[in-house]
């Protein structure tokens, strides 16, 4: 089965995103009216450098962050075959392989674009998933690069970005304009309607995430045309991870966005909001995605 577009997927991420745009519009709209001056154009300013260091070094960031190392060829020969492989599969240029110790059995995909990906997995994922299982994990996360992930995570962050600026910006708002009355009304307007744009840009996002997730499960079972295994990847995963200790998933939770299923400790409020949508889900759907490929 050829690599084919789920249009329904495809409506609900460009609606997400139409939506976002409005939302962006509305909330500049709002901005200029109450501060037709330079320091709205500076946030924003400060917002477009904030993007496009997080695009331009989200590779770095992330492995940094996760204590994750770039590995030869020949330091894990067998990793780099299936990835060379899959890669042949997907159209793809192979990326940088990267290996992160962690009892967490997870595994992540970021940089900007195709040509300057890292893909990465730990340690006990491999230990965990049998070679059909890992293809598939590994398919999942090369699906990310291919459909540009970080690229459209990032665009759909730029009014969460502003937002939040905004918001702790209203305690200097003497920076931006003085002291006088009818400015600090504007201001708390502008605070109020941050707060407001800042929940609803999350919302969108987090909705955003969840929808590539299932894009990416869709292009690993395209890829491989072994939907099944996937299936056994994520049950496996999502099992481990509840014997894993808090205090092991709490160093990689920032991390959570980029991992195949995210590693909640419980003990913050992440929980409340996904970046993933349900197992049980993510199953249905690949089962769906079998009788495609199956052809019954």
């Amino acid at each position: 089965m050829e690599w084919k577009r789920d249009w329904g997927l495809t409506a609900r991420v460009l609606l997400t995103g139409f939506l976002l745009f409005i939302l962006y519009l509305v909330f500049m709209t709002v901005l200029v009216v109450l501060f037709p001056s330079i320091s709205i154009f500076l946030i924003v300013g400060l917002a477009v450098v904030m993007g496009l260091v997080q695009f331009f070094f989200s590779d770095k960031l992330v492995l940094w962050s996760t204590g994750s190392r770039i590995i030869a060829e020949d330091e894990y020969p067998e990793l780099h075959r299936t990835i060379e492989k899959l890669c042949h599969e997907a159209d793809l240029p192979l990326p940088r392989i990267a290996i992160m110790q962690s009892p967490v059995p997870n595994a992540f995909a970021t940089g900007r674009s195709p040509k300057h990906a890292v893909v990465a997995c730990t340690d006990s994922i491999m230990r965990l998933l049998t070679r059909d299982e890992l293809e598939a994990v590994l398919a999942h996360e090369l699906s990310h690069v291919k459909n540009r992930d970080i690229l459209t995570m990032t665009l759909a962050s730029f009014v969460a970005m502003i937002a939040s600026m905004i918001m702790q910006s209203f305690f200097f708002s003497a920076l931006f304009g003085g002291n006088n009355r009818e400015n600090g009304a504007a201001w708390i307007v502008v605070w109020i309607v941050s707060i407001i744009v800042y929940a609803l840009s999350t919302l969108l996002m987090l909705a955003l995430s969840r929808y590539r997730e299932f894009a990416a499960d869709r292009g690993s079972a395209l890829i491989t045309r072994n939907p099944r295994a996937l299936i056994s990847a994520l049950t496996k995963i999502s099992g481990r991870m509840e014997a894993v200790p808090p205090q092991a998933k709490a160093k990689v939770e920032a991390a959570n966005a980029f991992f195949i299923i995210p590693a909640l400790s419980g003990n913050t409020i992440m929980e409340l909001f996904s970046t993933h949508p349900a197992t049980e889900k993510r199953i249905a759907a690949l089962e769906k995605i079998e009788t495609e490929i199956r052809g019954y």
